[in-house]
C-alpha cells in the first residue's frame, strides 16, 4: 500500500526532502514504519524515536495500523470547536493589538497577553536570527485544541493565539496569546496554561542561527 510521508524541521534537513510516497506492507503499524524509515533514511536513526507521529493530521500512537493513502508525519520535539480566525499560523508580522481585540468582549473584566520575542543572546551565544517552521494545518488544529482545553477549565474565558513562521529577526514577535476573562486570576492562569501547552504539543519548530553555526531547538534530545 502507498502512504504519504511528511518530514519537518531537522527531519527534512537530514533527509533533504519534505514529502515522499512510500510503499509499505499492508497493516504496517507506526512502530514498524519507524523501522522502515530508518532503513530508508539512516541519518534519522538518532532522532526518529524522539518524534511523535500523526496520521491524517491527528496524533497517533505506535500501535496504530496504517491504511492505504494515509498521510503520516513524524513530529520532532516542539519548541477543535473554536472560533474561526482565533488560532492561526502565519508568515506575517504579529500585532499584539490585533490578537487582543479578538478576545475583548462585554463580559471580560481582564485581558492578559503573552508575547514571545526573539532575543539576541541565548546561553551566552549571539543569535543572528531565528527560523520557525510549522506543520500549518495540524499546528492550527492543535492551537484550537488548546483553546478548547482552556475553555473547559475556565468556561468564561475567550482566547486567541497567533504564531509566526519563517525568518524572524531580533525583537520580532514569534507568538501572541491573549486571554479575556471576567476576573484577572483566571486570565493569568489560562494564559500560563496556554503557552506551556503550546510548547508541549504544537508542531512548530525553531532553528537558532548564530554567527558561527545553527541548530534546531529541541532536536536530538536537547530541551527547548
Amino acid at each position: 500500500m502507498i502512504i504519504k510521508l511528511k518530514f519537518f524541521a531537522i527531519l527534512a534537513e537530514k533527509t533533504q526532502t519534505r514529502t515522499v510516497e512510500m510503499d509499505v506492507p499492508p497493516e504496517t503499524t507506526i512502530a514498524q514504519l519507524r523501522e522502515i524509515v530508518v532503513r530508508e533514511y539512516p541519518k534519522l536513526k538518532a532522532v526518529i524515536s524522539q518524534c511523535a507521529a500523526s496520521v491524517n493530521k491527528t496524533y497517533a500512537q505506535n500501535e496504530v495500523t496504517l491504511k492505504d493513502g494515509d498521510e503520516v508525519a513524524f513530529i520532532p520535539p516542539v519548541s477543535g470547536g473554536s472560533e474561526v480566525g482565533f488560532f492561526e499560523v502565519t508568515e506575517e508580522p504579529l500585532s499584539v493589538e490585533v490578537v487582543t481585540n479578538k478576545v475583548i468582549n462585554n463580559r471580560a473584566g481582564a485581558v492578559v497577553t503573552f508575547s514571545g520575542i526573539v532575543r539576541e543572546f541565548t546561553k551566552g551565544k549571539r543569535t543572528a536570527h531565528l527560523e520557525y517552521e510549522a506543520y500549518k494545518e495540524m499546528a492550527e488544529a492543535t492551537l484550537a485544541q488548546i483553546g478548547d482545553e482552556v475553555k473547559e477549565r475556565w468556561p468564561e474565558a475567550r482566547i486567541a493565539i497567533s504564531h509566526r513562521v519563517g525568518k524572524l529577526d531580533i525583537s520580532d514577535i514569534s507568538v501572541v496569546i491573549a486571554v479575556a476573562t471576567p476576573h484577572r486570576p483566571e486570565s493569568f492562569e489560562a494564559g500560563r496554561y496556554a503557552i506551556e501547552r503550546l510548547k508541549e504539543i504544537v508542531p512548530v519548530w525553531k532553528k537558532e542561527v548564530y554567527e558561527d553555526g545553527e541548530h534546531w531547538v529541541g532536536s536530538e534530545g536537547e530541551n527547548s
